[in-house]
């Protein structure tokens, strides 16, 4: 496995962070030694570790951070197909909050030099009272790794003179310098921060739309056991009804047969009567079932008219979008973002552009022709041979405003009047 740190020097460490602490500090060398597998952490077995490259200057302030996610197996050895090269991300990081020594470089996973690594990244907590940038200086200055700290060297103090300025002048423009790089400074973090919060934002995002999927898939899954029941139900109903049928069938016939046979047959009376009471006896059990078979369709339908219409669960994804404690935000063009309803959220799931399309006053097929000429502008005209004319055209932004053959053909192809 080809280490992602390589050379490390003397002054850049790995912190394992779990909350709003640090958990365990080691050299950068050391942290190779777990990449190389050479060593492993048994505690850390089968976990992801947030984790944070520290560089540090010869007089221990921080210079660059870079925020990754190593996974540890079984054994509490580091992911053997981990290769995410934080030394070079490290030289490479754009400006962050400053540390004591001038704004630092940084890498996290809004604030990435190489998209293809942001994954493996992760965004620092930037919310007072659990900043992880204070958490990590805390652990700088305490120097547990026992970095040697190099003295700076004094400066000598050698008077400039300036002519034509005063004093007072020169004081003013430091003022000024310190006033703006300060300014510059808060802009960046406050810039980082609307980053990291709209990452946050995202994930939130996505995790409720995979919560609610899950549970929209269970509840469907839970109505078509109950509708398969029911219809099984509603069959045997329908063949106890038919065979009931039949023995009343019978019974009229027997009754029928009995009544013209007059006087002269009354030495098989009494065996007709034996039968009669055998059937009527049949005729009421098959009754009393037909009734028990009713009660139970009656509560099949009555448990899934309750399933369909529950109340969902409190602490549950459902349960807080009902109670409006949290919100499903959807985004589609020609509309921008949309705060779904809680009775629209499950129609919006089933088909979100046929949605999209009536909240535009559109139907589904105007709609879907305006977003293919909205995500590619282009004239659609089918030339000879079966190609497309693909001729470049201003996009129409409003769905309500798009005609089709008009604006998604070009002047060339534009349908003759």
């Amino acid at each position: 496995m080809g280490s992602a740190v390589q050379a490390a020097g003397d002054y850049s460490a790995v912190f394992f962070l779990e909350g709003n602490q640090v958990a365990r500090e080691m050299r950068a060398s050391e942290f190779g030694a777990f990449l190389d597998g050479y060593v492993g952490l048994s505690d850390l077995a089968e976990t992801e570790v947030k984790a944070v490259l520290v560089d540090l200057s010869s007089d221990l302030l921080v210079r660059a951070l870079v925020f990754f996610r190593i996974w540890f197996d079984e054994e509490g050895r580091a992911d053997s197909s981990w290769n995410v090269p934080i030394e070079e991300l490290a030289t490479r990081g754009a400006k962050g909050p400053n540390m004591g020594g001038g704004a630092i470089r940084l890498v996290c996973r809004s604030q990435c030099p190489d998209p293809q690594h942001a994954s493996e990244l992760w965004d620092p907590d930037m919310t007072p009272g659990n900043n992880h940038f204070q958490v990590i200086r805390k652990a700088v200055n305490a120097n547990t790794l026992k970095f040697r700290r190099a003295q700076p060297e004094e400066e000598e103090n050698i008077p400039v003179l300036r002519a034509g300025e005063s004093d007072a002048a020169l004081a003013d423009e430091n003022r000024t310098g310190a006033d703006r790089a300060r300014v510059a400074q808060l802009i960046r973090e406050q810039r980082l921060r609307i980053k990291t919060l709209q990452s946050v934002h995202r994930d939130m995002l996505s995790e409720v739309q995979r919560e609610h999927r899950l549970e929209i898939k269970t509840l469907r899954n839970e109505t078509a056991d109950f509708e398969q029941k029911y219809e099984r139900q509603r069959l045997s109903n329908e063949q106890l009804k038919y065979r009931l049928s039949e023995r009343n069938q019978q019974y009229l016939t027997l009754q029928e047969h009995v009544g013209s046979g007059g006087a002269g047959k009354g030495r098989d009376e009494a065996n007709v009567n034996a039968e009669l009471v055998l059937l009527r006896e049949q005729l009421d059990r098959k009754q009393r079932e037909l009734e028990h078979r009713d009660e139970k369709v009656v509560a099949f339908e009555q448990e899934l008219h309750e399933l369909k219409h529950r109340e969902p669960l409190d602490n549950t994804v459902m349960g807080h979008l009902k109670a409006q404690s949290a919100f499903l935000v959807a985004y589609h063009p020609g509309i921008g973002h949309l705060t779904l309803p809680y009775d629209e959220i499950e129609s919006y799931f089933n088909n979100p552009a046929a949605y999209a399309a009536a909240r535009c006053g559109m139907n589904e097929p105007s709609y879907r022709q305006w977003l293919e000429h909205y995500e590619s502008p282009m004239c659609q005209h089918c030339l000879e041979g079966g190609s497309l004319c693909g001729e470049p055209l201003l996009r129409v932004s409003q769905p309500g405003e798009f005609k089709p053959g008009l604006d998604d053909r070009c002047e060339s192809h534009q349908p003759s009047t």
